[in-house]
């Protein structure tokens, strides 16, 4: 049996990797996550709070759990940053859950959320930098 606590540990880890990858943008685990609540998985990109979630089992549609992404609005709401869910179920892409404001400013009064690639949130962040 897996330890829960080392998988997502490693998935952060590779998240981590990959937000460096794409973006140039070195972020490392927050280690406070588990003693205080209100913490993002990572920290080193200014703006965004990131929470990642890696599970084997699917969810009807393979969709985030409604509880993930209010643990991540949650912690954002304490830090005044844009939050991010940044999930993957086993052998299914990388998944990123965030607020439609952050696609569409028109939205920002707004609860809507979007599910997008890990690719397209890279592509947010990057002209959120530009800006």
């Amino acid at each position: 049996m897996t330890n829960g606590r080392n998988k997502g540990a490693s998935f952060e880890r590779f998240i981590s990797g990959e937000i460096f990858s794409a973006l140039g943008v070195e972020t490392k685990r927050d280690l406070e996550q588990y003693r205080l609540a209100g913490k993002g998985d990572l920290i080193g990109l200014d703006g965004w709070l990131i929470e990642c979630k890696r599970y084997a089992n699917t969810t009807a549609n393979n969709i985030h759990k409604d509880a993930w992404w209010s643990q991540t609005c949650a912690a954002a709401l304490l830090t005044g940053e844009r939050p991010v869910l940044i999930y993957k179920f086993d052998r299914q892409p990388i998944r990123c859950v965030v607020y439609l404001s952050a696609i569409n400013e028109a939205f920002s009064n707004k609860d809507d959320i979007a599910t997008i690639s890990f690719e397209t949130w890279c592509m947010l962040v990057r002209e959120s930098l530009c800006d």
